[in-house]
Formats: C-alpha cells, structure tokens, sequence
C-alpha cells in the first residue's frame, strides 16, 4: 500500500506541491508554519528589505540553532565513558572470576 500524500505547502506567498509520507505530514506543515512565521517577523522589522532577503536571514537562523542543536547533543564523550566504565567492569569481573576460582 503506498502511503504517500499529496499536499501543498505555503513557503514565503509560494505553494509547493510534495509528495510525502503521511506520518511526515505535521512535520512538514510545521517546519513551513515555523518558517512563514520568522519570515513575517523580518518583513515586519526590516521595511527596506525583499522577500528573497528574509528567507535567507530565516534560513540562516534556523541552520544556526539545528548546528547548536547537533552540538549540544555530541554522545561521543558519553559513548567513550561508557566503553571506559565496560572495559574496567570486564577487568574486574575477571579479576574476581580468577579469585574465586583459586579459592
């Protein structure tokens, strides 16, 4: 069963067509919604500007917060303490598995 959906989406005064999937359909309408609303907030403080200038202002802040974002959530140093905390729990284990077995 084929489970896409056809949808328009309002960008900046344009309609896009998109075939989607429907459990990304929210997703969609919601990053358009989040986009429309910044580009409203700069055509309201920036009168001298165009349209093609606010979406660039609005991209580049979205991109800045998603490289926060990605940065804020490095697990790297997370995954290497938990390896570090596996391999001293191995050793030990070992350790008390030769102890026992002298016993």
């Amino acid at each position: 069963m084929d489970d896409k959906l056809s949808i328009r989406v309002n960008v900046a005064e344009r309609f896009y067509p998109l075939k989607i999937n429907r459990a990304d359909e929210e997703k969609i309408r919601k990053a358009a919604r989040l986009i429309n609303e910044k580009v409203l907030q700069y055509k309201q403080r920036y009168t001298d500007k165009d349209l093609q200038d606010f979406l660039a202002m609005a991209a580049l802040q979205f991109v800045i917060r998603l490289i926060e974002s990605e940065e804020n959530t490095d697990v790297m140093p997370f995954h290497e303490e938990l390896r570090d905390m596996d391999r001293e729990l191995g050793e030990y284990l070992e350790s008390r598995k030769k102890s026992d077995s002298v016993l």
